[in-house]
């Protein structure tokens, strides 16, 4: 794996990470009873942006390093993910 594809994992692994944790603890806007005009009441009332951005940059590495390590050690390759080519090119006899 080179460097470029490392980071394109871990930029993939970040974003999944953060979309589950983005909704984590959020109290509503409507829940804390201080609607701001112009926003609807599901609107989160302190999103808590830099301390999700932390936990997920954690939890993002540790995702991303055994991924990593899955890969650069061989123990699955594209091969073994091929399974549509598998089904699809008939089985080599030996007539």
């Amino acid at each position: 794996m080179g460097i470029t594809s490392a980071i394109v994992l871990f930029a993939v692994v970040w974003s999944m990470v953060f979309f589950v944790v983005l909704p984590l603890r959020m109290t509503t806007q409507g829940e804390a009873g201080e609607v701001v005009p112009g926003t609807p009441s599901s609107a989160p009332a302190d999103p808590q942006l830099h301390r999700k951005a932390k936990i997920t940059t954690i939890w993002a590495f540790l995702i991303w390093a055994v991924i990593a390590g899955v890969i650069l050690s061989g123990a699955i390759t594209v091969r073994d993910l091929d399974w549509f080519d598998r089904m699809a090119t008939p089985a080599l006899s030996a007539d």
